[in-house]
């Protein structure tokens, strides 16, 4: 006899809260142990902001434009509809004052740095680790490009550049003004649609 069928629309089947406890602490364990990066009490896991590295947030759409005029960066997550960029610790600070160097200061940008004191939602774990504890729920924080373990990832990210340095990482400043280049255009884009959806009505 055939099992019964799930009424039409219900979501994903949820794990029994046991099993996803379990999965949860061992995403835990892969990013604390593996990796070396402090997480939050609590489930779902949080990493600590500002210990081994920093994050610029910013529209998801802004975010992919942006990385395919960059190419390599650091590990970058995605969760809904916003990008999360890794920058190497202490860079949150830096933010305010590069975007008024490079003249973005006056203008209303969607681009937030976090640092010290931050947390950010424990994207799911990549293959090679832990089966992930949050699949089938919208929204989870996953990894566009994922840390690599065994890597020293803190020397791939984005940093004022010094004299003498070196690294595939691109600079903070060009990385921020590029971030906040695709932010304007993707507000600017917005608002025309806006704009225009006005007339037609």
């Amino acid at each position: 006899m055939p099992p019964p069928r799930r009424p039409l629309g219900a979501g994903p089947r949820r794990e029994p809260r046991e099993k996803r406890e379990e999965r949860e602490e061992g995403a835990r364990s892969w990013y604390e142990r593996v990796l070396g990066w402090p997480t939050a009490p609590g489930v779902p896991p949080r990493l600590r902001v500002g210990v081994r590295f920093d994050v610029l947030d910013v529209p998801a759409e802004a975010g992919r434009a942006a990385l395919g005029r960059l190419g390599p960066t650091g590990p970058v997550a995605v969760r809904g509809g916003r990008m999360l960029l890794l920058v190497a610790a202490g860079g949150a600070e830096e933010v305010p004052g590069l975007l008024e160097w490079l003249e973005w200061g006056s203008l209303p940008l969607d681009l937030s740095a976090v640092g010290a004191g931050g947390l950010m939602e424990a994207p799911l774990v990549p293959a090679g680790g832990p089966a992930p504890g949050r699949e089938g729920q919208q929204g989870a924080a996953f990894w566009l490009r994922p840390p690599k373990p065994g890597y020293e990832a803190e020397a791939s990210l984005p940093a004022l550049s010094v004299p003498g340095g070196s690294g595939s990482a691109p600079d903070l400043a060009r990385l921020v003004h590029t971030l906040a280049t695709q932010c304007h255009r993707v507000r600017l884009a917005a608002g025309t649609a806006g704009a225009g959806g006005r007339r037609r009505r």
